[in-house]
């Protein structure tokens, strides 16, 4: 990764995380980047200005009045001299007064007077990130071009644990990296993503399911928006935090997930990254199945449900132009991958392993190999987050 010659402009607001600016400061300048640092009052209660001019070996500024710094660089120079604007922590306050246009310090008044790129680290306890005023925030700024990078789900440093952790510095630099280096590739195209398991009921409390997260459909949803396409993800019951930009269709089962796609279309791109149970039950019980008295086994019959990607592929009319597909496999992994193509008619197949050895169903990492059933060519991605897979993914698909 590199950020040679590039200029960071780095806001550090008043939060517990705020430490973990000195290790970004670190990696960027590692990376052949500057950083210019800006910290709002409270942002000292947590780290000091000379801890952060040491490692930046840049001037701190933290006054909005003062006239040596004016005397030096007016502070409408420093809002426009860099090439991205990041805010590390961005604390649901800093969030608040951006995303209604207040400037009463140093730090909101640069962000308010700025025509560089913006790009937020949020950081806050897991009630605050939740509660609708900060999402409403996170909508409006995102809705103006604000760029994103976390939060994440984790311990926090008040005991509680949920999303709204700081992402990790590693993560931030590689979105500080992947916004010089990532074109809007898909920009006005509509991207239909499906992602996660789908449940199919047995009865009232009884579904079957699978071990899907639905972290990677999630990752490539974002991936897609941030390559500038309009983002339609249709998911499965999972417990990843929704992303920010993106119109997200709730379902559960496959049925639903098929009306949901069909209504969605036309696309220009569809990924079924979506873990789909092959079956469910021929007959729905209306009541909870009751434990027999006797010592019979209770067998259900199963029939099998709609196969959405070979269903998509096969269309006559708002067939998306690119249609891809993905095989979650424990053995003979491009082969099976191979077959799969050719018998649903997509274009693309991603393939992975998923046995237990890997960690990769439900994990945080991903390995996955392209499959290109037009030319038949096969490129495979190193192991990585599913983030950085994700923008693999979509990179490939751009450069289709």
């Amino acid at each position: 990764m590199s950020l040679h010659n590039k200029r960071i402009l780095l806001i550090i607001s008043g939060g517990i995380a705020a430490y973990k600016a000195l290790e970004l400061i670190r990696l960027v300048r590692k990376s052949g980047g500057s950083v210019t640092a800006v910290m709002t009052k409270s942002a000292h209660e947590f780290v000091t200005p000379l801890s952060v001019a040491a490692l930046s070996e840049n001037k701190v500024y933290d006054e909005l009045f003062n006239l040596t710094d004016e005397a030096e660089m007016g502070h409408i120079t420093l809002s426009r001299e860099n090439d991205l604007i990041l805010v590390m922590p961005a604390t649901a306050n800093i969030l608040a007064k951006m995303a209604h246009g207040i400037a009463d310090d140093l730090p909101t008044t640069l962000l308010l007077a700025t025509d560089s790129p913006v790009m937020v680290a949020p950081s806050m306890n897991v009630r605050m990130w939740q509660h609708q005023a900060t999402q409403t925030n996170m909508q409006t700024l995102r809705d103006n071009g604000i760029k994103f990078v976390g939060p994440t789900e984790g311990d926090m440093a008040c005991g509680e644990f949920g999303f709204g952790r700081l992402a990790e510095p590693t993560e931030i630099l590689q979105a500080l990296t992947n916004h010089f280096t990532t074109g809007k590739t898909l920009a006005n195209k509509h991207v239909l993503i499906t992602a996660g398991p789908t449940h199919e009921p047995i009865d009232p409390v009884r579904f079957i399911g699978n071990l899907s997260s639905g972290k990677q459909g999630y990752a490539l949803a974002a991936a897609a928006r941030d390559a500038g396409a309009k983002v339609t993800l249709i998911t499965g019951p999972t417990n990843q935090e929704l992303p920010i930009g993106v119109e997200v269709i709730k379902i559960q089962t496959a049925d639903q997930m098929l009306d949901a796609v069909t209504n969605a279309l036309p696309a220009d791109i569809a990924i079924f990254a979506a873990a789909v149970a092959d079956w469910k039950v021929a007959e729905y019980s209306t009541n909870k199945i009751k434990k027999q008295s006797n010592t019979d086994d209770k067998t259900l019959n199963f029939i099998e449900n709609p196969d959405i990607l070979k269903i998509t592929s096969n269309l006559t009319k708002n067939r998306p132009p690119i249609v891809i597909g993905f095989a979650a496999e424990t053995n003979d992994i491009l082969a099976n991958a191979q077959a799969k193509i050719k018998r649903k008619g997509c274009d693309l197949m991603v393939v992975n392993d998923v046995s237990p050895r890997t960690g990769i169903m439900g994990g945080d990492e991903n390995q996955v190999s392209i499959i290109n059933k037009h030319n038949q060519k096969i490129v495979q991605l190193a192991r990585a987050s599913k983030a950085e897979i994700a923008q693999q993914i979509i990179k490939y698909i751009g450069e289709l």
